[in-house]
């Protein structure tokens, strides 16, 4: 299951990922980001929460591509993602190599208090 949202008054758009991610969810999920993202200013910001998935299909992959690509072309700034079990990274750090330019910063978390305190701060 995906959920996305967007906070338009702190520009942060949140992407959550839990239990088992079907191919199918994903690609609604990267049409849901076009949605949201289409009149979000650049310098935007993104809270990835990854504490309770438990599994991804690998078909899933491809949206994943279209969500971090649709987030460069709209201006995003950073990316926070929460990711208690690193064993449970489904290949974001290596999909960010090539779908995000070294301007972007990720930064990535165990606990999502480490996350939102990092969030707060750069509202600062």
């Amino acid at each position: 299951m995906y959920a996305v949202e967007l906070d338009r008054s702190k520009r942060l758009l949140g992407i959550s990922a839990a239990q088992r991610v079907t191919a199918e969810q994903a690609k609604l999920a990267a049409q849901r980001v076009g949605e949201l993202l289409q009149d979000v200013a650049p310098g935007f910001r993104v809270l990835a929460d990854f504490r309770w998935l438990d599994s991804m299909d690998s078909a899933a992959a491809r949206h994943i591509a279209e969500i971090m690509d649709a987030l460069a072309e709209k201006g995003l700034a950073s990316v926070t993602r929460v990711m208690p079990d690193p064993h449970k990274d489904i290949g974001l750090n290596i999909l960010s190599q090539f779908h995000y330019g070294p301007e972007i910063q990720i930064a990535t978390f165990e606990t999502l208090a480490d996350a939102l305190q990092t969030i707060v701060v750069g509202e600062s």
